[in-house]
């Protein structure tokens, strides 16, 4: 299942001509490409899919759908690299 994430844009700038963005994903930050979303810009929310933002959203909407994630635990695949102190044997 495809899913996009929303996340809230920190930092905006411009990489071999194309704009990106550094997103905060509840604590969890990833550069972002915002060339499909040129009305993003520091403090608002986008909806994330393979590190492309593709749809600027307001920040109640953002907030529901973290919610309904936390809910689901599927912000595991956010957290990709990053060592998971609950599996047990965990380096």
């Amino acid at each position: 299942m495809c899913l996009g994430i929303p996340g809230r844009v920190v930092e905006t700038f411009i990489e071999h001509d194309v704009m990106m963005g550094k997103v905060d994903f509840g604590g969890v930050f990833k550069q972002v490409c915002l060339n499909l979303t040129p009305d993003a810009e520091v403090g608002k929310y986008v909806i994330v899919h393979v590190g492309f933002a593709l749809q600027v959203i307001d920040e109640s909407e953002a907030e529901k759908v973290f919610e309904f994630l936390q809910h689901m635990d599927d912000l595991q695949e956010l957290r990709a690299g990053e060592e998971d102190a609950n599996v047990e044997g965990a380096p």
